[in-house]
């Protein structure tokens, strides 16, 4: 792939760097234009031009990245590593090899850094399973062990009111009223409120809001007076349950999680409030830090979904293993953070010395190294090598503990929410046949579905090709200049598509789908709400109001409209099921998905509130821009985390592991890493679930579907008709005995004679003396490949007919051919 980068990018303007020019090229100018560069037929760049130009100290102040084979290999070495720093620059040619790259080679190039992840997490599951052995059994803890509220509490009061504190026991703790269940229905509704109200009141650029803001810091104290007094009475009425009697009891019910969470949430807000006389004027921080804690009663929906409790779980039950992979990526966070400090301190790009300038600098840079990003790439010979062994090896072993807590949580989370089980989501053929009776409506649904006649397969062929001619079409009229092209197709394509669905129309009477309906019309006008009908209609419609009012709305966002007919794909899943497996695995899973994605969805918020906190007021402009919400430069962090709805996205990006700004302050900085240690793993649970329910539901069908099949030709079939021709003799040559026993001669000089007895290859000094050299022989042509791609040695080769490369190549292809 470095070869093949190499070729594409080797002359691409584009890929010229001048991050590291010297001085005297910014003399001028803040930044060197490197479309006035030119590229000789050599690689070398030129950039007098643009006000840099090469002098004795520095023959080449700007290069191209992808000037030889060996700085091709790192940049390809991100793209493996599933990174695309330089994306927007690359060719035609990069791109597609990018995507290819993406597609294809990614998954292959992490094999070895998973096999080294999976063989450390093999070894120290046998570690903990020789200790489990050791020690003693203890027995099953208890599925509360202290986290929850009892729930079974109706044990020590039965429905007594006969007191203030037994009523309001029974009505907040045991809720044996419909009003107490009201009273949590209005508890729940509230905590959704003070989150809303606490995102919209971070918006101050929106005059409409900021109008809001005095009925918003209202409803923030309100909401903080209720919290507080529930809290109070829950402690008051505790002491009810002889559990909880007496001062040990009380405290004990304090700490239990809801409790906790209920304290948490209040307590700030006190404190402002007692403090508040005391405090400058520039106290809003403090007061904002005290309502985002309000939201931090999001946790009491635990109470449904119990999420998070299995935190506690998967740290207890995995203790050993993430003290031990824990310390392996403290150390290499350490290890690795300190060695590139030394490598890219002093490193000419302002950028990356600026990042690596003290090691706590370097450890964040490195912490997201170890996580398996790189937002920086303009490393020194030294750092690239540090930053390739990080990729292949180092970044298994760090998130073997990230690993692990997702993996628990989901696999906790799984064997708590078991779901249906795998027979009850197999599709059950329709009892409902045709009839067969001969009709019309029958007749148009045979059709239109390809069954009964060639005609009506040769017409459903010619539906789903059509499908695919207008997604084409649809993709090159986003080009500009051919908005309109093919537009006769278009309008054959619509007319098809048209009669296609007048004839489904009249079908829809016979169809096994609407057999439960026995009026034809409810039937056709439940066919006409249906899925498949309204994509139909999407694609379809649109046309004929454009062509019908040519400037109306709809004409004059036609290319918005024409984007409609890709949803066409989807009735392609009658023969390559997709939507329908999706719904498949919605189903098997969803209640897994429910609890993972409430986890995902809690800590999402959460995190957004904190960014907001940490860096809403950091006005420090900052070196990567992002284009978001119109700030294309001079970005500081106040602007991109101005407000929780700007926080969200951006946090977001980042819990899904990929970082396209890294500009924090420390506070950000302290967010992130438990970010990258713990809430990634857990946000990517959902996906994990959906791809696991894909699997099983794809074997599931593999399965059925090799039972009605059997097992007569498929897997290892190659293996097996090889296996079939062992102890056959080999065919007699056409051309005699000497050219029998020249092939033998042959086979042995390249395999060697294989001993009866032992089964073992025997070769001759002859033989591994050919193996020897052919072996080395490669290895130097590689060798000179790489070497005729440096600029700098094939300028001073040659391109002279003859020349050491083009001779070297020609007696390689000599004894190549004489090895074949």
């Amino acid at each position: 792939m470095s070869s093949f980068f190499y070729l594409a990018e080797r002359l691409n303007p584009s890929m010229i760097y001048c991050g590291a020019a010297p001085a005297y090229c910014f003399e001028n100018q803040t930044s060197v234009d490197t479309n006035l560069c030119q590229i000789d037929s050599w690689g070398i760049v030129d950039c007098t031009a643009a006000g840099c130009p090469p002098v004795s100290d520095y023959q080449e102040p700007c290069w191209n990245v992808y000037r030889s084979i060996v700085s091709s290999s790192f940049w390809t070495l991100m793209e493996l590593f599933g990174e695309f720093p330089l994306v927007s620059q690359h060719s035609l040619g990069g791109q597609v090899l990018g995507t290819i790259t993406a597609v294809f080679a990614c998954a292959v190039f992490a094999l070895p850094a998973g096999i080294f992840g999976s063989g450390f997490e093999r070894e120290i599951a046998k570690r903990r399973q020789t200790m489990s052995c050791i020690s003693c059994v203890e027995g099953e803890r208890s599925e509360n062990d202290g986290f929850v509220e009892m729930q079974i509490l109706d044990q020590y009061v039965v429905g007594d009111w006969s007191s203030l504190r037994r009523s309001l026991y029974n009505f907040l703790h045991l809720q044996t009223t419909t009003w107490s269940k009201l009273f949590e229905i209005f508890m729940n509704s509230f905590i959704v409120g003070t989150t809303i109200v606490f995102m919209l009141s971070t918006v101050t650029d929106n005059n409409t809001l900021a109008s809001w803001h005095g009925f918003f810091d209202m409803f923030q104290m309100f909401a903080f007076l209720v919290f507080s007094l529930e809290y109070i009475l829950l402690m008051y009425s505790a002491r009810e349950n002889p559990k909880f009697s007496g001062m040990g009891g009380l405290s004990a019910y304090a700490r239990e999680f809801f409790r906790a969470v209920d304290l948490i949430s209040i307590f700030p807000y006190w404190i402002m409030l007692i403090l508040s006389p005391f405090l400058p004027n520039e106290h809003i921080a403090l007061f904002n830090f005290a309502e985002f804690c309000l939201i931090l009663r999001l946790f009491r929906f635990e109470k449904y979904s119990q999420a998070f409790r299995t935190f506690d779980d998967v740290i207890r039950d995995n203790l050993d293993v993430l003290t031990v992979t824990g310390f392996s990526a403290v150390l290499l966070w350490v290890l690795f953070s300190s060695i590139l400090y030394l490598t890219e301190r002093n490193n000419p790009d302002e950028e990356m010395s600026n990042y690596y300038k003290t090691v706590p600098n370097a450890m964040w840079i490195t912490l997201l190294n170890l996580s398996g990003e790189c937002p920086l790439a303009h490393y020194s010979t030294a750092g690239k090598v540090i930053v390739g062994i990080i990729g292949l090896f180092a970044t298994a072993i760090f998130g073997v503990p990230i690993g692990v807590l997702g993996a628990g949580f989901e696999e906790i989370v799984t064997r708590k929410n078991e779901d249906v089980p795998e027979e009850e989501m197999e599709v059950e053929s329709s009892s409902c046949e045709l009839t067969s009776t001969i009709s019309f409506h029958v007749a148009c649904f045979k059709f239109v579905n390809g069954m009964g006649s060639q005609s009506a397969y040769y017409f459903e062929v010619l539906i789903y090709v059509l499908i695919g001619a207008t997604v084409l079409i649809g993709v090159i009229q986003t080009i500009d200049g051919y908005n309109n092209a093919f537009s006769p197709v278009e309008l054959i394509a619509v007319i098809v598509f048209t009669v296609e669905y007048i004839i489904r129309f009249i079908g829809a009477g016979a169809d096994p789908e609407f057999a439960n309906v026995s009026n034809g019309i409810l039937k056709r006008l439940k066919f006409v709400i249906s899925f498949y009908s309204v994509i139909d209609l999407m694609a379809i419609v649109p046309y004929y109001v454009a062509a019908a009012m040519p400037g109306s709305w709809v004409d004059q966002h036609d290319e918005y409209f024409r984007m409609l007919r890709l949803l066409r794909l989807l009735k392609l899943d009658k023969y390559v099921p997709s939507i329908t497996l999706i719904d498949d695995v919605i189903r098997l899973k969803r209640r897994v998905l429910v609890v993972s994605c409430f986890a995902a969805a809690t800590l999402w918020i959460l995190f957004a509130g904190l960014m907001y906190l940490a860096e809403h007021q950091d006005h420090s402009m900052g070196i990567d821009n992002l284009p978001l919400y119109g700030c294309y430069e001079n970005c500081s962090m106040s602007v991109r985390y101005e407000n929780m709805f700007t926080s969200i996205p951006l946090t977001g990006i980042h819990l899904t592991g990929d970082f396209p700004m890294i500009e924090y302050d420390a506070f950000g900085r302290i967010i992130l890493f438990f970010m990258v240690m713990a809430a990634v793993g857990v946000v990517a649970i959902p996906s994990g679930v959906i791809a696991s329910g894909f699997t099983e539901i794809v074997n599931s069908r593999h399965r059925s579907t090799e039972k009605i099949r059997g097992n007569n030709a498929g897997d290892d079939w190659f293996d097996i008709q090889y296996q079939q021709l062992e102890g056959c003799p080999a065919p007699r040559s056409a051309f005699g005995l000497i050219v029998d026993s020249w092939q033998y001669n042959v086979k042995e000089y390249l395999d060697g004679k294989v001993d009866e007895s032992t089964g073992k290859h025997h070769r001759t000094q002859f033989s591994k003396a050919g193996r020897g050299f052919f072996f080395a022989l490669i290895v130097t042509n590689v060798l000179a490949v790489i070497l005729e791609s440096v600029p700098e040695i094939d300028k001073s080769v040659g391109n002279e007919m003859g020349n050491f490369f083009d001779s070297f190549e020609a007696w390689s292809v000599f004894f190549f051919t004489i090895g074949k």
